[in-house]
């Protein structure tokens, strides 16, 4: 163990950051140089009740204290120490959803996740009436969906926060966001950094609420003070009582703005992209949109810069889920291996695969699919009997499929002539080196790079804003990280092979031309829709947990960012 570290942990000079993603609850300190000197995680699951995904708050609270404690195991392991206060502290969570709270602080509904789709109605009236793209996810298509349907808590709702905004209140009391996170439950904008003044009123005449913008929680960009953790907040961290109140909070966070900064991704005509249970790029734009489209979110980065999103609710869990198959089939015949294992062998097969995959075709659907109008997706594997159905062209064309949807969504910022210098990646999948990087160089035509410190997740990023409340009156964000986070970070860029793209846009025409097929799949009877296949229940039970497949990680390096 290293004195300076003991010294720097007990003098409160480290930093702590806290990200809830949709498997997995982690919380990472970093030291003075921006490190992690630990880590501490919780696993969860999203649960289906009465047909929407949720998360109990009972689960936030204990997930949160078990990542604190186990983060605390860490430290008195590798250093013998125990913190009682930090530098600065900073929670980050998965973005969109709705959390409704009364005057008396009281839930009113469950948790509606960013998974839920049922907004429909509310979401295209919405976009209509303000002339600008409201995904289904947002928080404000949620409230909006609930006074169409005449729900009864609509009435005494009080405010509506994300998931990194309550457990931010849990903290220091205050009902705020970070602007990033803010940009996901109503449209920013980017003059002002504050909700656009314009469609707060058209929007609040349309759902009929006396002051809408009463019912938002205040928006702070990166570096602006979000307030201190209370001695209430410090025992809801902490069930041991040693924790002592008083340190700052950086604004809370979505997990798109903690990925930007992971990735050295919040200046202009740079992106990122996130691979998890759920895939989506982010580009920084340096002029508006020309007109609002379907495929595109308009949020902003942690500093309040207009960005593109492409976010698809489906990514990487059916590779997942092969790779789990695989597993146990080694397991079965006498020689099990470890997850990293079989990853790297199914990847390095598919690395000598064809271009094309063959003539096969995966569609990783596990759900719905509003980039491409799908309502209730399913898992497809699909050949045509001259296909080469090889392990290699197998596992190239799920890895494709993963990408497929992301890549008709970026389609449309390229017609926008949207310019990109390079996009840079980050997820559990990107871990084993090689094939991903290059797949998703050839599936978007842009340069991607993948930095040594990406790996760290979304938990160090918010940790990295935490640590920048101290040099935002002296620097940019952008600045910042270009200089003191990441100006000796190690980067890998790989360009976009000829080959690889060609073989890409073959397959991607047979993904577009194989859409009607999802419709049919679901009208099939058996799974309920929105019930993952593993959770399915002949009974028709409404309440199960989605087992969902997890890619290969460790403590440290924590891969799951998702929305």
């Amino acid at each position: 163990m290293s004195d300076d570290r003991t010294r720097e942990i007990a003098d409160g000079r480290t930093t702590l950051g806290i990200e809830l993603g949709s498997t997995r609850i982690k919380a990472c300190l970093v030291g003075e140089d921006l490190t992690v000197i630990a880590a501490g995680s919780h696993e969860w699951e999203n649960e289906f009740v009465d047909g929407r995904w949720t998360y109990p708050l009972a689960a936030v609270e204990t997930g949160v204290r078990a990542a604190y404690a186990a983060l605390v195991a860490d430290l008195q392991e590798q250093h013998a120490s125990v913190p009682t206060t930090f530098k600065a502290v900073g929670v980050s969570a998965m973005m969109h959803g709705y959390l409704p709270f009364d005057a008396a602080g009281d839930l009113l509904v469950p948790f509606r996740t960013w998974r839920n789709t049922s907004t429909g109605p509310a979401a295209a009236a919405l976009s209509d009436a303000l002339g600008f793209n409201i995904p289904l996810r947002w928080s404000v298509a949620h409230l909006y969906q609930a006074v169409l349907d005449d729900e009864q808590h609509v009435a005494h709702i009080d405010g509506v926060t994300t998931l990194a905004g309550y457990v931010h209140r849990r903290l220091t009391g205050r009902d705020v966001l970070g602007v990033g996170d803010a940009s996901g439950m109503f449209p920013i904008d980017p003059a002002t950094q504050d909700y656009d003044a314009a469609m707060l009123s058209a929007a609040q005449d349309l759902i009929g609420v006396p002051d809408l913008r009463a019912l938002l929680p205040e928006v702070l960009v990166a570096g602006q003070d979000a307030g201190t953790l209370t001695a209430e907040g410090a025992a809801w961290l902490d069930a041991t009582g040693t924790l002592q109140p008083g340190a700052p909070l950086c604004p809370p966070e979505g997990d798109a703005g903690t990925g930007m900064v992971a990735t050295n991704a919040v200046a202009q005509r740079t992106g990122n992209v996130s691979v998890g249970t759920s895939i989506f790029a982010m580009v920084v734009l340096e002029r508006p949109l020309s007109t609002p489209h379907e495929e595109l979110d308009v949020v902003t980065t942690p500093a309040g810069d207009a960005v593109a999103m492409v976010h698809c609710n489906n990514g990487a869990s059916e590779i997942g889920s092969w790779a789990r198959v695989f597993g146990r089939f080694a397991e079965a015949a006498g020689s099990p291996v470890d997850a990293d294992t079989v990853f790297r062998t199914l990847l390095d097969e598919a690395a000598a695969a064809e271009p094309d995959a063959g003539g096969l075709l995966a569609v990783n659907y596990l759900a719905g699919e509003p980039v491409t109008g799908v309502e209730d997706g399913r898992p497809l594997l699909l050949r045509a009997p001259d296909a080469r159905f090889t392990l290699g062209n197998l596992v190239r064309a799920e890895l494709m499929g993963a990408f497929a949807t992301l890549a008709i969504g970026m389609d449309v910022l390229h017609g926008e002539g949207v310019a990109v210098d390079r996009m840079t990646a980050h997820g559990g999948l990107f871990r084993t080196p090689g094939l991903p990087q290059r797949q998703l160089a050839a599936a978007l035509r842009v340069p991607v790079a993948l930095e040594a410190t990406a790996s760290e997740g979304g938990a160090w990023g918010i940790a990295v804003l935490a640590a920048y409340l101290e040099h935002a009156a002296d620097t940019s964000l952008a600045e910042y990280l270009d200089t003191t986070v990441f100006g000796s970070a190690a980067t890998n860029v790989v360009q976009p092979d000829d080959r690889d793209v060609d073989g890409f846009t073959a397959y991607r025409g047979r993904f577009r031309a194989a859409l009607p097929i999802q419709a049919i799949a679901a009208a099939v009877p058996g799974t309920p829709a929105g019930v993952a296949p593993d959770a399915a229940t002949s009974s028709g039970v409404t309440t199960t947990t989605a087992a969902e497949p997890r890619l290969p990680t460790d403590p440290q390096q924590e891969q799951d960012v998702t929305r």
